[in-house]
């Protein structure tokens, strides 16, 4: 079975933990401030998961979720990652990030900046939009009339086929928006942003969704 590293494993990450744990993988999860720290996490998750550094949570995944301030971005191990699909959940806020200029001059993205640190691995983005008690409360069985949809962004075919195979087997359709430029349509304070997964009766089918993914304007 694929083992999912996590690098951060706060609100996000701990809720794909847990949601890739009931779907039968293998979790390593990691945090700034040590492996002792998530104790109580991974006891809670069971002998499916265990605790490491960031750069023995990377080597170990092979699918690794990055899940940590883009202010922090910098510090994500790179040799560990090379050859890997990355996913991506960050957003940009400045009161906490503090200012990127190429942000708010709209000349790229954060995935694409992730992207740029990481050159040998490949970046989706991914996880970014959804609130993580929706994220946690919304997943289906594949095939529910319900199931909501997650927006992935990437520049490797390959490499969004392996997510959205994850996404599936953790309860949630995969919406291909297209390469990781197109990855601020569903960035903070678009329409595909949080919103959707509160309506209509609490989830975002396709349809739904790609009407707020046409909405967002730059």
């Amino acid at each position: 079975m694929t083992t999912i590293g996590l690098i951060g494993s706060g609100n996000i990450g701990g809720t794909v933990a847990r949601l890739a744990v009931n779907a039968g993988y293998d979790v390593v999860l990691s945090n700034s401030r040590g492996p002792e720290t998530l104790a109580d996490l991974v006891g809670e998750l069971g002998p499916k998961a265990r605790a490491a550094t960031a750069a023995e949570a990377a080597e170990a995944g092979d699918i690794v979720v990055v899940t940590v301030p883009l202010k922090a971005y910098r510090e994500v191990p790179v040799a560990p990652l090379r050859g890997k699909v990355v996913i991506d959940t960050n957003n940009y806020y400045p009161d906490r990030d503090g200012r990127f200029a190429e942000l708010d001059a709209e000349e790229t993205t954060t995935s694409e900046l992730l992207q740029a640190h990481l050159p040998e691995s490949t970046v989706v983005k991914g996880f970014n939009n959804i609130y993580y008690l929706h994220l946690a409360g919304l997943a289906r069985p594949s095939g529910s009339a319900d199931r909501s949809g997650l927006p992935i962004a990437g520049d490797d075919a390959t490499a969004k086929k392996t997510v959205a195979a994850f996404l599936d087997a953790i309860g949630y359709d995969a919406h291909d928006v297209g390469g990781l430029a197109e990855s601020w349509r569903f960035q903070r304070d678009t329409p595909a942003y949080v919103a959707p997964y509160g309506e209509p009766a609490g989830t975002a089918t396709a349809a739904y969704l790609s009407e707020r993914l046409a909405e967002a304007k730059r």
